[in-house]
């Protein structure tokens, strides 16, 4: 029997004061029985880092031909999509080609040589951004993940502050393009 997926309640704020957008998203995420704590809480941070209104958490790691987040203009236009990980060549051309913006959250120890990989085939992308999340920070990220959450991001200068109650992580993406 297949596991079904946990459902997380998340109320995250968000103080970003690099673009400055200060807001309280109340998010019911769904977990994939095969993703992790730190994962989960990339895709949140994630979110925090390109919050607004018109911003979607999808089905993720469940579906190949979506991305973990997503906007979407008005009319249905894809603005901009969000993916965890280390997509494949292919998947970053496809979604380079749906999107106006795209960008990629890596992360693990594998990251640095993905990237490596992946630098030239994709140096002709203009709409591209990768983005790696330090592996402590991920580990430290999965600490704090639990069924009913308070987040609050705090975002300065491009440095990431993530608190839940009394645990605080500190978080500084490392833009590789």
């Amino acid at each position: 029997m297949a596991q079904k997926a946990t459902i997380y309640k998340v109320e995250l704020s968000v103080i970003d004061m690099d673009r400055p957008y200060y807001e309280t998203h109340k998010l019911t995420v769904a977990k994939h029985p095969s993703e992790t704590d730190e994962r989960l809480m990339l895709r949140l941070l994630a979110f925090a880092l390109n919050a607004e209104e018109q911003l979607e958490m999808t089905k993720g790691i469940s579906t190949d031909d979506e991305p973990d987040i997503w906007r979407k203009s008005l009319s249905g236009e894809l603005k901009l999509w969000v993916a965890l990980g280390l997509p494949g060549e292919k998947i970053i051309r496809q979604s380079c080609g749906k999107a106006s913006e795209v960008i990629i959250y890596s992360y693990g120890r594998t990251a640095e040589m993905w990237w490596d990989k992946t630098r030239n085939s994709t140096a002709r992308f203009d709409n591209l951004s990768v983005m790696n999340i330090p592996e402590t920070a991920m580990g430290e990220l999965g600490e704090l993940a639990s069924r009913t959450m308070q987040l609050q991001v705090t975002i300065q200068d491009g440095d990431v502050m993530v608190s839940e109650g009394d645990s605080i992580v500190y978080v500084t993406p490392v833009k590789w393009k």
